[in-house]
């Protein structure tokens, strides 16, 4: 999964939860997840190495469904498709003719979507942190306690009024993804077969399905 960690598509539950300002985000967060089945949105995404290089442009689509299933989609500049269907994890390359397929198990299962259930465990996983104002947007910081299960530093997340707008990820190796979101609606009617996958007759697949 070399163009997005999980961990990115998870922390944009929480963030979108969240609210202005840290000191009622957890009301914000509790009033929100009541009900709260799945997200949908748009996304544009620039990816720095460490010495602030830019080295990818991409945007396209991501849908989210308690408490397991996830699609995010690239549709510029290269085509590539990520679902999470409950039970495996599958990543489409068309231009590569290829699938990789393997289990969803624990890495998925140990991070922040399950704040939407449990909402405890965003404060036993993660530090969150109000990081300010800037650049028009109202900032929390989010840092795992435990930093090598969640393949992140830090995140930041920008809100403009209620809803998220922007989040910065900082990754083990210095690497920083800036993630701009828009058209966010919550609890959506997902087209069918919006979280299932079935590999096209004439691509390899690597891995056991």
């Amino acid at each position: 999964m070399n163009r997005i960690i999980l961990a990115f598509a998870f922390l944009a539950w929480i963030a979108f939860t969240g609210s202005a300002s840290a000191a009622d985000g957890r009301s914000q967060l509790d009033q929100f997840t009541r009900g709260l089945e799945g997200l949908q949105g748009a996304f544009t995404q620039q990816v720095f190495d460490a010495g602030g290089q830019l080295r990818e442009s991409s945007s396209g689509t991501v849908a989210l469904s308690a408490p397991r299933l996830f699609r995010w989609e690239y549709e510029q500049p290269y085509p590539q498709l990520i679902i999470a269907d409950g039970s495996r994890v599958w990543v489409y390359d068309p231009d590569l003719e290829q699938v990789t397929v393997r289990p969803q198990g624990q890495e998925e299962e140990n991070n922040p979507l399950a704040a939407l259930i449990d909402p405890a465990m965003l404060d036993r996983d993660y530090v969150v942190t109000d990081a300010g104002g800037r650049g028009g947007l109202q900032w929390l910081q989010v840092e795992p306690r435990q930093p090598g299960d969640s393949g992140f530093q830090t995140a930041r997340l920008g809100f403009d009024g209620q809803a998220l707008s922007k989040m910065e990820v900082v990754d083990a190796l210095g690497q920083r993804t800036i993630l701009e979101f828009s058209s966010w609606a919550r609890n959506p009617a997902f087209a069918a077969g919006t979280f299932n996958f079935e590999p096209p007759a004439d691509v390899d697949v690597v891995g056991d399905y």
